[in-house]
């Protein structure tokens, strides 16, 4: 079976891979340069700017960054509304950038949290985009997969869910994930950390996964495009045999 074959019944892209990736390593990536933390997060958003620009020609459909999870409101206060503000002019800027090369934005995870004028801007980039079809960006941002997990599960005991597809799709309506995105295929994790972080934990049963040192704002196309090249070099069984395999003893 190839990196990209699936059984029948589990759901793919239509047009490419799903890649998610979780973007660590801003602040150590500052420290070791005398900058401010914040320094880092706006390197690690001019590197976001490039790895979404070259995700289609690497024949990515639907990237998902992980962007400020549920457990980073726990950060200092002055950082956390230094992030939001980044956030807000990122959706700001890039409006038009999206719309001209068919980038369609989503933003997932809570949004009661969010101040408004952010809740705005969101909406705004996402009606602005809808009609974007070469690339599914999802930016997840106060998002915890198990916090998601969970509001789904309250929708479910109230409805006759009978199959993982159709779970899958009541956890993309309580994350605003629209339109629905297929299971991860690659995920990626920066700065050496080997853990999920509560990242999209049901969407990567079956994702390869790819571990590296280089933190966030260094990571560059060609550490994407070598990510790529490793997955596609990988056998993907989904529990089964390779074809023409001997059973093991």
């Amino acid at each position: 079976m190839s990196a990209r074959a699936q059984p029948a019944s589990m759901e793919s892209a239509s047009a490419g891979l799903h890649v998610a990736i979780i973007m660590d390593g801003n602040g150590r990536w500052a420290r070791g340069r005398g900058l401010s933390r914040i320094a880092g997060h706006r390197a690690g958003g001019e590197t976001l700017r490039r790895i979404v620009e070259a995700s289609p020609g690497l024949d990515i459909s639907t990237l998902t960054l992980y962007a400020f999870s549920s457990d980073n409101w726990k950060r200092p206060a002055s950082e956390v509304a230094a992030l939001m503000r980044l956030f807000e002019r990122y959706l700001a800027d890039e409006l038009e950038r999206c719309v001209e090369n068919g980038i369609r934005v989503n933003v997932i995870g809570r949004r009661d949290r969010l101040q408004p004028a952010l809740v705005e801007a969101v909406e705004r980039m996402e009606r602005a985009t809808a009609p974007a079809t070469r690339l599914h960006l999802r930016l997840a941002v106060d998002y915890s997969s198990r916090d998601a997990i969970l509001r789904a599960l309250r929708s479910a005991s109230r409805l006759d869910i009978a199959s993982p597809r159709e779970f899958s799709g009541l956890l993309n309506r309580a994350i605003h994930s629209h339109p629905p995105a297929p299971d991860v295929d690659l995920l990626i994790r920066t700065s050496g950390e080997k853990r999920l972080s509560d990242f999209l934990l049901w969407e990567i049963a079956y994702a390869e996964l790819f571990f590296t040192d280089r933190r966030w704002p260094d990571f560059g196309v060609a550490d994407l495009a070598t990510a790529v090249a490793e997955f596609r070099r990988r056998e993907r069984r989904f529990g089964g045999l390779r074809e023409g395999a001997p059973p093991a003893r």
